[in-house]
């Protein structure tokens, strides 16, 4: 096995156990730290491929970007974590499902059974391979990327509207009346006898 082999077999292990924990530990917080190191592996895994601006683009968008606002948003929410796992068990027949269609889908297309035919003509090495991604994304899946854009941007609108939302309890600050305020409503003074007046009372 050559050196590029181990490390695609290491990188890819990783992005594997990486993967099962977010979806096994109790915390989302650590969920969320696994899912950053599992685009982490990705990101050397694309590098492996000579594929650069994925790798960089899976680094600096979703690692620096996306999963910083996610993990911010966990934090800030107030999540019962008991209530949540407690109907897991009814989720998981569908959850099955869902991850047997997704290894099927993906075993096809690592034996290009069904897109052998349709495979795209790899790009003359003179040219970039970002060159060549960003021509294809603006011009055949530009309605694909916008859609992409437009979602994201819903996501993020849903998940402000979560924090700012009213919690019984919660207090907070009115500047009208800190204005409004007197030293008559913050200061009270007390006349405070001295120890020889309270011995001549005694």
């Amino acid at each position: 096995m050559s050196f590029t082999g181990f490390l695609f077999y290491f990188f890819a292990t990783i992005q594997v156990l990486a993967a099962v924990r977010v979806i096994t530990v109790s915390n989302p917080v650590y969920a969320a730290l696994f899912l950053v190191l599992t685009f982490v592996s990705g990101s050397a895994l694309w590098l492996l491929l000579e594929a650069e601006f994925l790798g960089i683009v899976l680094v600096l968008v979703y690692v620096g970007a996306v999963m910083v606002l996610f993990l911010f948003v966990v934090m800030m929410l107030d999540i019962n974590i008991a209530e949540l796992r407690a109907g897991f068990t009814g989720y998981l027949p569908v959850g099955l499902l869902v991850a047997v269609a997704m290894v099927v889908m993906m075993g096809l297309v690592l034996t290009q059974q069904i897109f052998q035919q349709d495979a795209p003509a790899s790009a003359p090495l003179s040219e970039n391979n970002t060159e060549v991604l960003g021509a294809v994304l603006y011009t055949d899946y530009v309605y694909s990327f916008e859609l992409a854009a437009v979602i994201l941007l819903l996501a993020i609108v849903a998940a402000i509207t979560l924090t700012m939302r009213r919690r019984p309890g919660t207090k907070h600050q009115n500047i009208a009346e800190q204005v409004r305020v007197r030293r008559e409503d913050r200061v009270r003074l007390i006349d405070l006898k001295s120890e020889s007046k309270r011995a001549e009372e005694k």
